[in-house]
């Protein structure tokens, strides 16, 4: 799109929008990101994403590498209790590198979107001419490892370039996650007309910055998801909602995190009127209602 001053979206206050509903009148739509990301290490760890340090950074890599090895698999005991799919948003490299980890999320029915090819290396910060390689390429691989065609995407730090709309829109993507403005899924239009689908995302149940930036506890973290699902389950009765879950196995993999996302969807769960879904179907169910 072309550089401007809002988004390729018009303004939409939630209070004059028709009703929307969910598939059997559910309020709250739930979808779980599981980041399951490849850092090199041959390669520096962002100092955004807690690293920065000098190549090999043994201690910022070693943390993540744990997520891939033990926290991913704790992760999916966890989910497999409550039923629920992960929505993974995955590194392409991991493909090569962990096929073990595509094998299990494969068995368990999960959705998989694109999540750039390495968490080492940003759409922003790549030569504006290599950005549709990096979106093709991740696209293809994941595609192929899992035997199902990737239809979102959600950039590595969500950080995009004004092309990446276009580039996800090459590729055929249906949705993109990293516009994290709405509680509800709308409709994306690009310059030359095609359409994309926003399906919300979230900083504020996102175990990274919980634990990083605001210094929570894993009681107070699944304390901060139970009270955002309460008032989005109110509010659903008369106005649909989605609820996001990002999470990360190097982080709420650890032994004395889990517990936080058990009791969060043990809570979460016990609610009538509650969809488990997958992003592809929040976006689809917004298309089907003209969103």
């Amino acid at each position: 799109m072309k550089p401007r001053r809002y988004g390729p979206f018009p303004y939409s206050p939630i209070t004059r929008r028709p009703p929307l509903r969910w598939p059997n009148g559910a309020r709250v739509a739930l979808w779980i990101i599981p980041n399951i990301e490849f850092f090199a290490l041959d390669e520096q760890v962002p100092a955004a994403a807690g690293g920065g340090g000098k190549v090999p950074d043994i201690p910022s890599w070693s943390v993540r590498d744990y997520g891939n090895r033990i926290g991913v698999f704790r992760m999916m005991e966890v989910m497999d209790r409550y039923g629920v799919r992960g929505t993974a948003a995955l590194n392409s490299e991991l493909c090569a590198e962990h096929p073990e980890i595509i094998e299990e999320a494969v068995a368990r029915k999960w959705e998989f979107m694109g999540h750039n090819e390495s968490n080492t290396r940003r759409l922003n910060s790549v030569p504006p001419d290599e950005e549709g390689g990096v979106v093709r390429r991740t696209v293809d691989t994941i595609s192929q490892a899992t035997g199902a065609r990737v239809r979102g995407w959600l950039s590595s730090g969500l950080n995009e370039t004004w092309n990446s709309l276009d580039h996800f829109a090459d590729c055929g993507l249906d949705y993109v996650a990293d516009w994290a403005n709405d509680d509800q899924p709308y409709t994306m239009t690009l310059d030359d007309g095609r359409t994309i689908m926003s399906v919300p995302y979230t900083f504020e149940l996102n175990d990274k910055p919980a634990y990083d930036k605001r210094n929570m506890t894993p009681d107070e973290f699944a304390a901060t998801i139970k009270r955002q699902f309460d008032v989005l389950w109110r509010e659903g009765e008369t106005q649909a909602r989605v609820m996001a879950i990002a999470l990360h196995p190097y982080i709420t993999g650890f032994p004395h995190r889990i517990g936080a996302l058990d009791s969060a969807l043990d809570y979460i769960c016990r609610h009538e009127g509650v969809w488990l879904a997958t992003a592809s179907e929040i976006a689809q169910a917004g298309r089907d209602a003209g969103r």
